[in-house]
């Protein structure tokens, strides 16, 4: 049993990566471990390169900053492998012997050159859509973190689905302040919904959803438990 799981996730600006890797902190706090997230961008702008980290452990954390030597690596656009957006390169870049990868695509992006680094390192790579997911459940595109968040709770069992509720309601229920473009997506997502309890609601099945389809494909690849 690993002592620490380090998860690096990359996106572009307005994808929620920053709430994301938040969200996973605070669930592991629920769940009575340590952690610490943090996030890495330049311009706050839609569509610019964004990374954020999440470390979670069930020793107390200290180091902060950039995360070099991932676990677990997390792409919430395709951009990120395509047109390299990333702050990181290439995107996988550090990433640790028998870590994994997901991606949120709707198509294969891997070359036959980044599969072959990747299996050298006994890599496993999960790619899903997670947009189309959050659109089927919550409506718009702008779930789609919580369907990444599903994902990586689902393939590391890293926090519980019973902790990661509770996280969302202390993110999305209570007034939470923010700061730059995390708080106007936030807004926007709470726009997006005349109520509270539906956002709530919403965003938690497509985290449900998204868990159980990569915990399905987690014991298919009999993946080992990272915390």
């Amino acid at each position: 049993m690993r002592k620490r799981t380090n998860i690096r996730m990359s996106g572009l600006g307005g994808q929620g990566a920053v709430t994301a890797a938040h969200v996973m902190a605070m669930a592991a706090n629920k769940d009575g471990k340590f952690s610490i997230s943090n996030p890495f961008f330049g311009a706050e702008k839609r569509m610019a390169p964004a990374e954020s980290y999440c470390r979670i452990g069930s020793e107390r954390i200290y180091d902060r900053g950039e995360l070099v030597y991932p676990d677990i690596i997390m792409v919430f656009h395709p951009q990120v492998i395509t047109l390299q957006k990333s702050y990181t390169a290439p995107f996988y870049s550090g990433i640790k012997k028998g870590g994994v990868l997901i991606i949120n695509s709707n198509s294969e992006l891997l070359s036959e050159e980044d599969k072959a680094y990747l299996a050298n390192l006994n890599v496993s790579v999960y790619t899903f859509d997670g947009t189309s997911l959050a659109i089927e459940i919550a409506g718009t595109e702008l779930s789609s973190n919580m369907a990444m968040i599903g994902a990586v709770a689902g393939i590391s069992k890293v926090v519980t689905l019973e902790s990661l509720d509770l996280a969302i309601q202390e993110r999305f229920g209570k007034k939470f302040v923010a700061s730059g473009g995390t708080a106007s997506l936030d807004e926007a997502i709470k726009k997006k919904f005349a109520k509270k309890e539906q956002l709530l609601a919403k965003n938690m099945a497509t985290i449900r959803k998204s868990y159980e389809l990569a915990a399905a494909w987690a014991e298919s690849e009999k993946l080992a438990v990272a915390v």
